[in-house]
């Protein structure tokens, strides 16, 4: 859940942040390729945490 949350936050907040700078359509799809990798890899490993602290 983490993740998939992490995936839509982190796609929203690139493209957003791509358009706030006047990027084309290119440019507001890789960033927000990017930022949903990042925030996607950032969910997972909080998820990992949170798994292994509750064993």
């Amino acid at each position: 859940m983490i993740v998939l949350f992490g995936a839509i936050l982190g796609a929203s907040l690139g493209a957003f942040t791509a358009w706030r700078r006047k990027g084309r359509t290119a440019d507001i799809l890789l960033y927000a390729a990017v930022y949903c990798l990042i925030f996607t890899l950032l969910g997972l490993f909080a998820t990992l945490i949170i798994h292994r602290m509750s064993i």
